[in-house]
């Protein structure tokens, strides 16, 4: 199973220029990285990414991030991906430009 990260396009080119991403503002408020099934990766570009041009979409294996991932509710009681730790560049399987 694939979960995946919308990245800004500064947040990307950081992540790629360091190898590691310890997540944006947000994740870094609540403490850990946000990501979203292919179900509601949607949602999440609506919401927080409306009308940005050069946003990513960086797909990870859900097993390769193992024991630090956790599904926990979110908006609507859905159940999202959470990281609790840094994402490494490695662990990227895919990536492209998203809308």
């Amino acid at each position: 199973m694939f979960v995946y990260k919308l990245l800004r396009a500064d947040e990307w080119a950081a992540f790629e220029a360091a190898g590691s991403f310890a997540g944006s503002a947000d994740d870094g408020r609540d403490g850990f990285i946000h990501l979203s099934t292919a179900e509601q990766v949607a949602g999440t570009a609506a919401k927080y990414f409306p009308g940005e041009a050069g946003t990513m979409l960086v797909t990870l294996d859900a097993d390769a991030l193992g024991e630090k991932l956790r599904w926990e509710p979110s908006r609507g009681g859905a159940l999202f991906p959470h990281l609790y730790r840094a994402l490494r560049r490695t662990e990227v399987v895919a990536v492209e430009r998203y809308g």
